[in-house]
């Protein structure tokens, strides 16, 4: 089964708007984005906020540990959506991906418009 991962031009991922290296290896995940902004004042030090619809991420250090708060939103298919983009931001090569899907594409090959 093929996945074509929307990517927008500065090649973050369509939901959470992130890029690979933006999320810390250590992830807090929570529901509502409120509970993000409440959690990361605790941070020694802030290094990214990105926020896109319900999907807010706040990536920075406690303790010398670098860990990001991420909202999921509500429901099993938000969860869904935010679970595959963190498992592609740390284990599919995006942007060698995208090259793939337009060198398919160029070739007669889109499943998108199937």
């Amino acid at each position: 089964m093929e996945t074509n991962w929307i990517l927008h031009p500065d090649g973050s991922l369509y939901h959470l708007k992130l890029k690979p290296g933006d999320l810390a290896p250590i992830i807090l995940s929570v529901g509502d984005p409120d509970r993000v902004r409440i959690l990361s004042r605790y941070l020694d030090l802030i290094e990214l906020q990105v926020e896109s619809r319900e999907f807010f991420t706040v990536t920075g250090y406690l303790s010398g540990k670098r860990i990001s708060i991420l909202s999921t939103g509500i429901g099993t298919d938000n969860i869904d959506i935010v679970m595959n983009e963190v498992d592609a931001l740390f284990n599919i090569d995006l942007k060698l991906e995208n090259q793939r899907m337009n060198l398919l594409k160029s070739h007669g090959f889109d499943w998108v418009q199937q």
